[in-house]
């Protein structure tokens, strides 16, 4: 092995110009893809295609009417909805809402589909029109609708009346679907902008489906743009200030900009279209790049600092670290690889991404690096850093104090231990975005008000054609509408029963007592034609009932849940189903909150088993490249104590893991590995070249390593640190338990690996 190190090192040197220039021609072919990287704006690319909840989801949707919307809510600033300039207001809104790109439905109170009797007629009209002219009874006649009608109350109006909402339902071309969403956001946007003008007391809020989507686009264009500039500015600057060099720093950071352009180069090509969860593949990447090319620049500078020529210096700087670099590079790329256990394609991408950046990086600080580092002047002012002996002070310390060291360790790791079972799997997707998101502010305001913001449709067939009217066929649906209506987690219900009810009232003569479902198929049949006949363009059944009227669409809005408490949900409504309903009306619930809940149950189950998998791997090769069994083993000690405390601080302060947390183990596993590869790799050299006893080894590589671990960790942190500044809470979520277990990480590798060596690998090699 020592004879290949020092092979590969003088090779490096010899063809030093080759290297620069194929390394440029790398640089300018994979770049090139860069303009192929795409950015998918709908949040369906969290699954797969094949995504059962999400085909039965989907099913729903090209049934009825698509749920893809933009929700307007409304506000006055004293008072409730019921006045003339607020009624006004919203007439004129749902005009305007008309002309929102790809609307294809506009429903408020001024356009609700009012029914009553006149004579022997059935009228079906708008609930109000003109309202400039409204007299006082007939603003008392619209509120007594909005607040009575199941049809509207906590759906488009607030129980208190203080608030009342507009909903435009979009069904894109998907011609240009980032084009498409952009004109829908922009000219709502643009159209409640002159409402907020012309009526300055009245607050608007704006959510929906749309504004998911673009809530999604935003978070991640502003990682991008924000986040990753800021990351590689202080990364720079801590390099700066640590190691004093400036070629050092422009070494490095050419190191990084050269494997984020081309694995992200290398993404374009394969047509990966980036996600708010993937596109922190950027800043991974950065901050991943730099620990490479850190531990080399180190030992190069100290063999600078102690008179050795500077070639010398850098073919002895390769030798030494090619094998930790090549062994903490592998166990990263097999961490993130591990990523692509999870259900969700952009974590998948995450992974990919980082792990192609990681082999760049490997592969550009063994050859690029040194080869642009003999060319660069540097100049190290000769003698010992003072960091080498304070290193060996603290490595004395550590081993005069090894029993106090080790007893506090374990206690800390057994009560790390039973926080971390006090995590649990739960999510609530609208919480991805801070509440410094707008989209998150009025979506918070719209649940809290109106509510229902959280949906899940049962598409409940009937049997046959027409079936829908067959009065035992209404009754189980009125039924089930009403069991759901009583439990605790509902808001709102929006089911036909209610309207043929409502209609057989009107057609006895609106009579109270006839506000039940019509006692035959035939005239079942007959009210729904009836008023089908009379509703206006746009404003048709088609979002209840499907074609050929066997099967009706019941929808329910919900209170906000965790996964958890969504799937104890579902399981309670489909064993109610099993017992009170026919075979043939039997059916699983759809809607977005329903999916993301089966995607993080899944996501943590595949997950634990990539970790498992990445445990395995890098045990494997650690034992095979270290040469020892019983260090490859004592090895894993270190790894796994920092994610279990990671986790359990995280148990103590927060207890929910959302999806993105289930990937942290196996991509941390990845990375903590590298200071454990670096530390026993120079205590190993110590110990089989130089014949050093283990407390020897020990401050050998504490005075070898040391001050590059040190260095490593703290841009990792600092890197990792800017991303918790995410709006998205994947990413800061994900980057907040990632930085404190890579910061424990070292402190378990200059606390309790050398007390491991101590105990364990007692002998003189």
């Amino acid at each position: 092995m020592e004879r290949l190190e020092g092979y590969f090192s003088q090779w490096v040197i010899k063809y030093r110009g080759w290297i620069i220039a194929v390394s440029l021609l790398v640089l300018l072919a994979a770049g090139n893809g860069v303009q192929y990287l795409g950015f998918d704006n709908d949040y369906r690319a969290f699954f797969t295609d094949d995504n059962p909840e999400l085909l039965a989801y989907d099913k729903v949707e090209n049934t009825y009417t698509k749920s893809d919307n933009v929700f307007i809510l409304i506000e006055p600033k004293t008072g409730d909805v019921f006045q003339p300039e607020v009624l006004k207001l919203l007439e004129e809104l749902t005009t305007s809402a008309w002309q929102t790109p790809h609307s294809r439905r506009v429903d408020s109170l001024q356009n609700f589909q009012n029914t009553y009797a006149e004579d022997d007629d059935l009228v079906v009209e708008s609930l109000y029109e003109e309202a400039e002219d409204l007299l006082a009874v007939d603003i008392e006649t619209i509120k007594q609708v909005g607040l009575s009608d199941p049809l509207l109350l906590k759906r488009l109006v607030s129980a208190d009346g203080r608030v009342t909402a507009l909903n435009i339902t979009i069904e894109y071309p998907k011609v240009d679907a980032d084009k498409e969403l952009k004109d829908v956001v922009s000219s709502t946007r643009d159209m409640v902008a002159k409402f907020e003008k012309a009526y300055p007391n009245v607050n608007f809020y704006i959510t929906g489906i749309a504004f998911l989507n673009n809530a999604f686009v935003e978070a991640g264009e502003n990682d991008l743009s924000l986040l990753v500039p800021v990351s590689l500015l202080l990364m720079v600057v801590i390099m700066f200030v640590l190691l004093r060099s400036l070629s050092a720093v422009i070494g490095i950071t050419l190191i990084v900009i050269f494997s984020d352009v081309i694995a992200l180069g290398l993404g374009g090509y394969a047509g990966i279209k980036l996600t708010p969860a993937s596109i922190s593949s950027a800043q991974m990447i950065m901050v991943l790049a730099v620990a490479n090319s850190v531990h080399l620049l180190v030992t190069f500078m100290y063999g600078l600092q102690h008179k050795v020529p500077k070639q010398e210096a850098l073919l002895e700087s390769i030798r030494i670290n090619l094998q930790p670099i090549f062994l903490t590079s592998a166990t990263t790329m097999i961490g993130f690889l591990c990523l692509n256990f999870s259900e969700s394609p952009p974590f998948n991408d995450l992974g990919n991404l980082v792990a192609a950046g990681v082999f760049v990086s490997f592969c550009l600080s063994l050859t690029f690096l040194p080869a642009m580092m003999s060319y660069l002047p540097v100049r190290v002012k000769a003698g010992e850093d003072i960091a080498v002996e304070r290193l060996a002070s603290f490595s004395r310390f550590v081993i005069r104090y090894q029993n106090i060291i080790l007893f506090l360790s374990a206690g800390v790791v057994l009560v790390a231990a039973y926080a971390a079972a006090l995590n649990k799997p739960e999510e609530q997707f609208l919480k991805y975005f801070d509440e410094s998101v707008e989209f998150r502010g009025d979506s918070d305001f719209a649940n809290q008000s109106v509510g229902g913001l959280f949906q899940i449709s049962f598409s409940l067939p009937a049997e046959g054609k027409g079936g829908i009217s067959d009065p035992q066929y209404l009754e189980h649906l009125a039924l089930f509408a009403q069991w759901l209506k009583e439990q605790p987690e509902i808001i709102n219900t929006y089911v036909l029963s209610d309207t043929l009810k409502r209609l057989n009232k009107n057609m006895h003569g609106d009579d109270p007592a006839w506000y039940k479902l019509p006692e035959s198929r035939e005239m079942a049949a007959q009210y729904l034609l009836l008023y089908e006949m009379s509703l206006p363009y746009g404003l048709d059944l088609n979002n209840q009932v499907n074609i050929d009227k066997s099967a009706t669409l019941l929808v329910v809005g919900v209170e906000e849940m965790s996964n958890v408490e969504l799937l104890d949900f579902e399981q309670r409504v489909q064993q109610w189903m099993q017992d009170h309903l026919p075979a043939s009306m039997q059916a699983k619930g759809s809607g977005a909150i329903l999916i993301f809940a089966h995607l993080t149950e899944k996501n943590i189950k595949s997950m634990l088993s990539g970790s498992i998998l990445a445990l395995v791997l890098i045990s494997m090769i650690l034992v095979f490249a270290l040469r020892s069994i019983r260090i490859g083993f004592l090895s894993l000690v270190p790894n796994l104590v920092p994610v279990i405390i990671g986790f359990g601080l995280w148990g103590l302060l927060y207890v929910e893991v959302n999806m993105a947390l289930a990937s942290v183990v196996s991509m941390t596993l990845g990375i903590v590995v590298d200071d454990t590869v670096h530390f026993l790799s120079k205590y190993l050299r110590a110990k089989r070249e130089k014949g050093y006893s283990t407390e020897e080894s020990i401050t050998y590589a504490f005075t070898h390593v040391g001050k590059a671990l040190t260095i490593s960790t703290l841009i990792l942190s600092a890197g990792f640190g800017v991303l918790m500044m995410s709006p998205f809470a994947l990413n800061s979520d994900m980057a907040t338990l990632t930085t404190w277990i890579i910061v424990i990480a070292l402190v378990v590798d200059l606390l309790l690996l050398p007390i491991l060596l101590l105990k364990l690998d007692k002998e003189k090699t």
